[in-house]
């Protein structure tokens, strides 16, 4: 039963990516048209990512901004490798980055501010969205970064580490700890997580 979820996400993965790959060969013909399916198609994996790391939601919707702005303009010189999504988050990253060096501080979201900002859109069931809305801020920046690139981004474990610069344990192991983070929010039901485990 496992290897039928895992052949059908692969299956599913493909689909996207061909999709994704087409939008960005249209946008480099000069259809706006193409612009606006990607956008539909990646701006909540886009945000959740940049709310992720910068943890400012202005900043964050700046990134979202200039990531789109970024990829018209690249969309020539883009390649098709089979990982598009991967391409854009790369992106996303660098502008993160640089929108880090020019603030030279992030500031971290309230709760409220974290359930404020969450887009039902990101792909994610119902329960899923309530517990990355109510214990976002409980959870490391890398292993928040874990968690929206693979619950809502739906980028594997293997991919996550090439994106982070991380080794694939290493990711495995964050995403495992935030998960339990998670879970003991919500067997505790008191609003509180185990911050100890950073």
């Amino acid at each position: 039963m496992a290897m039928r979820s895992e052949a059908s996400a692969e299956i599913i993965g493909i689909a996207r990516d061909r999709e994704l790959d087409q939008c960005l060969a249209d946008m480099a013909e000069g259809r706006p048209s193409a612009l606006e399916k990607l956008y539909r198609l990646t701006s909540a994996p886009v945000y959740g990512y940049a709310l992720s790391v910068l943890k400012n939601r202005q900043d964050a919707e700046d990134v979202l901004h200039d990531c789109y702005v970024r990829l018209y303009q690249a969309a020539g010189r883009y390649r098709p490798c089979g990982k598009p999504m991967a391409w854009i988050i790369t992106v996303t990253r660098n502008l993160c980055l640089l929108k880090l060096r020019e603030r030279g501080k992030t500031e971290d979201l309230s709760e409220d501010e974290w359930e404020s900002t969450a887009d039902p859109q990101t792909g994610t069931e119902s329960d899923d969205h309530l517990i990355l809305t109510q214990c976002m801020t409980q959870l490391s920046d890398e292993e928040r970064q874990i968690v929206v690139l693979h619950a809502a981004a739906g980028f594997r474990h293997r991919e996550i580490a090439d994106m982070l610069g991380l080794p694939l344990p290493t990711v495995l192991s964050k995403y495992h700890r935030a998960l339990k983070k998670l879970r003991t929010f919500l067997e505790k039901g008191d609003g509180s997580c185990d911050r100890t485990e950073k």
